[in-house]
């Protein structure tokens, strides 16, 4: 398996780099999730289902949207430990002492019908041990 990198900045880059992993044989993509990944989500997913692109992405709400697996922290739970930190600070802690906090929470979500648009079978492992199951 061969990794490359494929960064993007417009949307004429999506496409260019989807079209790009579509050259290889079973080929497959994995989405960073940033800013721009997330705000251009329903092209990114557009094109991925068009080219007919396996993906994996790093926000639940990418699984949910149609797209095959996401794994990544659960950002609600990352914005619920952010409220403590403001809470804190508002409560005269200094920002530089308090201390910095990585996720815990990850979640898992398979999306079954994306699967088999794609023609890939997900094994039932893999499945049990998803967070969430899209049928």
């Amino acid at each position: 398996m061969q990794l490359v990198a494929a960064p993007v900045r417009s949307p004429t880059d999506i496409e260019v780099a989807i079209n790009a992993f579509t050259q290889e044989p079973n080929g497959g993509m994995i989405v960073i999730p940033d800013a721009y990944t997330v705000a251009h989500r329903q092209r990114i997913i557009a094109l991925a289902a068009e080219y007919r692109v396996p993906a994996v992405y790093g926000f639940p709400y990418f699984a949910k949207d149609g797209r095959l697996v996401s794994y990544g922290s659960d950002p609600a739970d990352q914005y619920r430990k952010a409220a403590t930190y403001v809470d804190r600070i508002l409560k005269g802690e200094k920002p530089a002492d308090l201390p910095v906090q990585a996720p815990t929470k990850f979640e898992l979500v398979i999306n079954l019908k994306t699967a088999k648009a794609l023609g890939l079978d997900v094994p039932l492992q893999l499945q049990q041990r998803a967070d969430e199951v899209i049928e």
